[in-house]
């Protein structure tokens, strides 16, 4: 693991919360636990994607300010070069309630899982893409190798996911402290975030259909029967 105040280099960070109440007291052990990256605290670096985040209707929401000072922290960056796309899925795929099809796809999920889960206990922070519900539909894709990894890799970088850092443990949440908190107004974020879905649905779709003619990409059936990917 890293420690986070090497890795964001200032000793501390300003994060943005989006959401439908002012929150000015982040509290550890609550949220729900089939979150990306399991139970937690979920923050942007970017005050923009937390203001759509806060408005996912037409109602006005609030962007949620705080300060947290980084050094001690035990950091995974699941978007560092220490990891692949295959070891971000496999952590969705473990937290992530969805249904599957009884048989193959059920497998490729344990399969994942086990092969390439990452375990987060012990990091106070957790850094890495963020999966709504529409780029969640990568994932099923590629359990039902209807996609395979390098079409999973070049759906992250073209749908504009954004990041997101999460507060793990009790220590973290020890560390971050409340600064302000802003109106998000619906009529202008919301429509902001519908667009961002839309572009990222457009690319997914073009993606998968070019996925169908890439008979040298890795499928999820292909690992199973054990072949190696960035090898």
């Amino acid at each position: 693991m890293l420690d986070a105040g090497e890795f964001f280099g200032r000793g501390h960070l300003a994060l943005f919360h989006g959401s439908r109440e002012v929150v000015a007291r982040p509290a550890f052990g609550r949220g729900n636990v089939h979150n990306d990256y399991g139970r937690g605290f979920y923050c942007t670096e970017s005050p923009q994607l937390a203001s759509e985040w806060a408005c996912p209707t037409l109602e006005d929401g609030y962007v949620n300010e705080y300060l947290l000072q980084t050094q001690g922290l035990a950091l995974i960056d699941l978007s560092s070069t220490e990891y692949s796309v295959l070891n971000w899925i496999a952590v969705l795929l473990g937290h992530r309630a969805f249904e599957l099809r009884p048989g193959a796809m059920a497998e490729a999920r344990q399969f994942m899982v086990e092969t390439y889960g990452v375990n987060l206990e012990g990091a106070d922070l957790v850094h890495g893409y963020r999966a709504d519900d529409s780029y969640f539909a990568f994932a099923r894709a590629f359990l039902d190798n209807r996609i395979g990894v390098r079409g999973l890799e070049k759906a992250l970088f073209k749908g504009g996911l954004g990041y997101q850092i999460v507060l793990r443990s009790q220590k973290a949440f020890g560390h971050i402290a409340f600064q302000q908190s802003t109106l998000a107004e619906g009529q202008v974020w919301n429509p902001l975030r519908v667009v961002r879905d839309s572009r990222a649905r457009a690319a997914w779709e073009a993606l998968e259909v070019e996925s169908l003619y890439d008979r040298d990409d890795v499928r999820v059936i292909d690992l199973m029967r054990g072949a190696s990917w960035g090898a």
